[in-house]
């Protein structure tokens, strides 16, 4: 196997082609994209998105006494949520509002779409 510097490696092709064909997959953007639906494949995430989304603005506080979760449980779940892009924070004072990104969400839809065809 060769790894490019753009993450990118070249993994030689069984036989039955041609002897100088080879699949170019990024395994770094791969990795990443793995994490991004992943972020999105899970039960209490997915309560997560449906009450910013109800609530259009909410603050993590608000979130966790909704939810009846664990302060540090929601936090590390919405730090997942966050760091995928699917939801978006606007501070004021001391206040950390989280809102749902739904140009990311509607970038991840499509995705899906043509990733299953």
């Amino acid at each position: 196997m060769i790894a490019s510097q753009s993450g990118e490696q070249e993994v030689p092709v069984s036989s039955g082609t041609p002897a100088n064909s080879s699949i170019n997959i990024d395994y770094h953007a791969l990795k990443k994209a793995a994490l991004v639906l992943r972020a999105l494949n899970h039960k209490l995430r997915q309560q997560l998105l449906k009450l910013i989304e109800d609530e259009k603005r909410i603050t993590v506080t608000e979130i966790y006494v909704r939810l009846r979760l664990e302060q540090s449980v929601a936090s590390q779940h919405l730090a997942i949520l966050r760091k995928a892009g699917i939801v978006s924070t606007e501070r004021e004072g001391k206040f950390i509002y989280y809102m749902v990104n739904y140009k990311r969400l509607d970038e991840i839809s499509l995705f899906v779409k043509n990733l299953v065809g």
